[in-house]
């Protein structure tokens, strides 16, 4: 059976259909879609994204592909009652990219494939307007020499800007018949001189060289670097659309435009959208005209008519859609239109890319408005994008002193929400130079291009002196969550002088500015940055009754803890991140990390004396005066954590930690101890390793130096016992670090039960309490049998237990890590043919093997503890991966009980935990 590689759609009727989405691409699914709905399409048809993966592996179009697009052009004929490359009507064609999820911009297309010399003659005598069919050629020739042939655009773009100047006006829609005929010329000069090759008349080899630049373009750098950035899979592939072009740009009845079912900034429900009249679609995005408002559901400018002013007939039609559309997909679309004649036609739908504050608006009024469920909208919420919401925003007193001052330098539109300061940075690669040496930036462009993605990536915000909300600064910005403020008309940008001219404000580069994200404000100078509303709201700034974003927020954590199964906990040393971790929804501490607590104040100094000490006598005396100490932290972290299990790790680093390795330092802690710098110098020559890490730490520490473990353990139970007595509910959980035999446990264990009957007794009050181990040493997961026996609770510790078990040096890696997970063919080492490994293993959880310990240790723990008759093992994880969601899934899938994060990203393990349980 031969593959079907073409798609058709037309008339009312489709090949393919919303689900086919790997197969057809987003933007080819919903066109079929749209077309069996009635919407309004233009014909055409879809290659598939299989047929991608077979033109990456050939190198070519495969074989009977074009036999099957020319099948399918027919009957888009049939359908438009014209002909591709006919010398009296023509029929022309776009071709455009589309995977699976949108990647606005990545990719390339081209427009009004089959005009040629002869054509163009053809189409100006059919449309009754010669300038907009040379204006139609000249756009063919710069987007297919740039795209196809690989001409820089730039040599084009430079003919037009001289044109316009020889001819005094400011606009390209300023330029005459004549004007674009002799450009034309131009252009095709060009191409021949530099390229050696003239631009293709043969409407077919067009085609073909089009379908091809679409394919080849999933694989340019900027493609590659949105889907890293975006975990998006390199295997995927794009498929290529190919559409019967309308036009937009045949007069003053004709428009182009990009909508939201609702607004795509703050998730308002408003229809929401921008147009040009007599433009073609890329017109809108490229920034190149600064567009209209479809309607006034904002404040927009007066001065400019709106769609629905100057053509309220297509602009009803285009509402009656709007509904349409989001009644069936249920959810926020992002639409493209053109207006031919005042005729309506759809070009695309899709889940539009929205701001995590858009998302939780949008996801919590469709809930209300009986559009979704509850487990729906918790789908829908990007789980790494949450700690956004807690992202900064500028002081708005901050923002008045800088009205007052004359330093509110101008006003554009809002693209993106956040607040940003830094340095204005004019150049994508300087902003990631500057960022790389430590600068905060903010990238100020007169409209940014998809080549300004890594500059785009790496600054705090981005500004623009053209393009509207839907422009690529404001899509991309707002995909990434960096706040954006766009069409700050009022900016001269000149990129020779490197200066920003603002009304009598001249800024060079280099000068501090900040940007408003919300109302689209710019400020000279420093302006403070504060706390997010969330955060205001949690530190008690703000009420909760006063924050709709925080009640919005609080009601999808809700929803989140009533799917999920797994427990979250947070990784804490003191009382506040405790108290901060409870109010972000932690059930507990995972992981209190004591030797934290060593480096404050006078402790120091005791950790120290008890370092230098000669002997156990010496080394008790200088615990003891930590003893004090050690029982304040844990009253204050277990009272902090009232009522919740609290995690405590007995000391795990190797002691030269403590002591400083400089001469100078060391001559500074031997005066403050009353030593002298050798006696220092050579206690760390003594404590030198030459793998600290897998040295003398953990309880290896606890076992040689016993009474260590002795005074951590009495303090523990001191405390426990202490908050008791006062009514407060507390439940320890000792943990031993770095175990590798059940014998080590056993040890230290001993010597735990041993201190806490001790302190039972000598208070008269117990407490219940937990020991376990920390499962970070490979062979402690293999023997997890044996382990269970002595361990109530494991908590895997992924951060050392990846370092193990790769080989890897968590300090060092970084060196080659880049390389080994680098998805950009082009910057692979020499004889590799992917990468090495899909992720950064300390960053995302790797299942193939870190993964399969976890599963086995678990399972044999746990049926180890069970034919013993012994209570159940309860298991967690409390290293990094404890916050990033695709680890969290795999904890849900393999049983563990909780994961453990840092405080503000347990609102990630949260709605993660819940997602993973309604992905299962």
């Amino acid at each position: 059976m031969t593959t079907k590689r073409v798609y058709f759609f037309g008339n009312g009727e489709a090949e393919g259909r919303a689900s086919m989405k790997n197969l057809l691409g987003g933007k080819g699914a919903n066109l079929a879609e749209m077309t069996s709905l009635g919407v309004p399409v233009p014909p055409g048809f879809t290659i598939t994204t299989e047929t991608c993966t077979e033109f990456q592996k050939l190198g070519d179009l495969p074989e009977g592909l074009m036999a099957e697009v020319t099948s399918n052009l027919k009957r888009v004929e049939e359908i438009r009652g014209k002909q591709f490359g006919d010398l009296t009507n023509p029929l022309l064609f776009s071709v455009r990219s589309g995977a699976r999820v949108s990647m606005p911009g990545m990719m390339d297309t081209v427009l009004n494939i089959g005009l040629n010399d002869q054509t163009v003659e053809a189409l100006a005598t059919a449309s009754g307007d010669a300038r907009f069919a040379w204006d139609s050629y000249r756009r063919l020739l710069q987007m297919y020499s740039d795209v196809v042939m690989g001409l820089d655009r730039q040599l084009t773009e430079k003919l037009i800007e001289e044109r316009k100047e020889e001819r005094g006006v400011a606009l390209d829609t300023e330029l005459s018949v004549d004007d674009w005929r002799d450009l034309t010329a131009q252009f095709k000069a060009v191409i021949l001189d530099v390229l050696g090759k003239p631009f293709p008349q043969d409407p077919q080899e067009q085609l073909v060289g089009a379908i091809k630049a679409v394919f080849e373009s999933w694989n340019i750098p900027r493609a590659k670097i949105y889907r890293r950035n975006n975990n998006i899979s390199d295997d995927w592939g794009t498929a290529v659309n190919v559409q019967s072009m309308v036009f937009g740009n045949l007069g003053n009845n004709c428009a182009t435009g990009v909508a939201f079912t609702r607004d795509p900034s703050d998730g308002t429900n408003i229809f929401f959208g921008e147009f040009l009249v007599n433009a073609q679609g890329e017109d809108v995005v490229a920034g190149i005209r600064t567009p209209q408002a479809i309607n006034r559901s904002k404040d927009e400018n007066p001065d400019l008519p709106t769609l629905e002013e100057i053509m309220p007939e297509a602009y009803g039609e285009l509402l009656a859609i709007r509904e349409k559309l989001e009644n069936h997909y249920k959810d926020m679309q992002d639409l493209e239109f053109t207006i031919e004649n005042g005729v309506l036609w759809m070009l695309q739908t899709r889940n539009g890319k929205r701001t995590i504050f858009s998302a939780i608006r949008i996801a919590t009024d469709l809930v209300a408005q009986g559009m979704i469920d509850t487990r729906t909208a918790v789908a829908r919420i990007p789980a790494n994008e949450l700690p956004k919401l807690f992202a900064p925003v500028l002081n708005g007193d901050a923002k008045i002193q800088a009205e007052t001052d004359g330093l509110s330098l101008t006003r554009g539109l809002a693209a993106s929400p956040g607040g940003a300061a830094g340095r204005l940075v004019l150049d994508p690669d300087k902003a990631q130079e500057w960022v790389a040496n430590g600068d905060k930036v903010v990238l100020t462009r007169i409209e940014t291009s998809p080549e300004d993605i890594g500059g785009m990536s790496v600054a705090e915000g981005i500004l623009t002196a053209r393009g509207g909300m839907t422009s690529h600064a404001a899509v991309v910005a707002r995909g990434m969550g960096v706040p954006c403020v766009s069409g700050a008309g009022d900016l001269r940008i000149d990129y020779t002088a490197r200066t920003v001219k603002v009304g009598a404000h001249l800024l060079h580069e280099g000068d501090l500015i900040a940007i408003d994200g919300f109302d689209g404000r710019v400020y000279k100078g420093e302006v403070e940055v504060m706390p997010s509303e969330i955060l205001q709201v949690l530190s008690g700034k703000l009420k909760a009754e006063d924050s709709e974003l925080y009640q919005r927020y609080e009601q999808i954590m809700t929803w989140s803890d009533e799917i999920k199964s797994l427990g979250v906990r947070t990784n804490a040393d003191t009382p506040h991140d405790a108290t901060v971790a409870r109010q972000f929804g932690a059930t507990g501490i995972g992981l209190c990390r004591t030797e934290h607590m060593f480096f404050g104040g006078d402790r120091i100094l005791h950790v120290r004396e008890m370092i230098l000490a000669d002997d156990e006598q010496g080394r008790r005396a200088a615990l003891a005066q930590l003893l004090d100490f050690q029982r304040e932290d844990f009253i204050g972290i277990l009272g902090a954590m009232h009522d919740l299990p609290v995690t405590i790790r007995l000391l795990d680093p190797p002691l030269h930690e403590f002591l400083p390795h400089e001469a100078e330092n060391q001559a500074e802690v031997a005066a403050e101890m009353g030593v002298s710098p050798e006696v220092i110098k050579q206690k760390v020559d003594a404590l030198h390793e030459f793998n600290p890490m897998l040295g003398h730490r953990g309880c290896r520490l606890g076992i040689s130096m016993p009474e260590i473990t002795e005074m951590q353990a009495r303090a523990i139970f001191e405390a426990a016992v202490q908050l008791t007595r006062d009514g407060v509910k507390v439940f320890p959980e000792v943990m031993v670090p770095l175990i590798g035999t059940a014998a080590e446990l056993t040890h230290q264990k001993t010597v735990i039960n041993t201190i806490a009957e001790q302190v039972f007794a000598e208070q008269g009050l117990r407490v219940d309490y937990l020991v376990g181990t920390m499962i970070e040493v490979p062979r402690a997961a293999l023997t997890a049998a044996a382990v269970a026996t002595e361990a109530q609770f494991f908590s895997f510790g992924t951060n050392d237990l990846t370092q193990m078990t790769f080989g890897y040096s968590r300090d060092d890696a970084g060196k080659f890590l880049k390389i080994y997970t680098e998805k950009d063919s082009t910057q692979w080492p020499k004889y590799l043919t992917a990468p090495i490994l899909p992720n950064d293993p300390f960053e995302v959880l790797d299942r193939e093997g870190v993964g399969q310990l976890v599963a086995m240790a678990t399972q044999n723990g746990r049926k180890a503890r069970e034919e013993a008759g012994l209570s159940r093992l309860k298991v967690g994880i409390c290293g990094e991966h404890g916050g990033e969601p695709s680890s969290v899934e795999f904890c849900h899938l393999t049983g563990l009980d909780y994961v453990s994060c840092s405080p503000y990203r347990v609102p990630v393990a949260r709605l993660a935990a819940a997602q993973a349980v309604l992905n299962n």
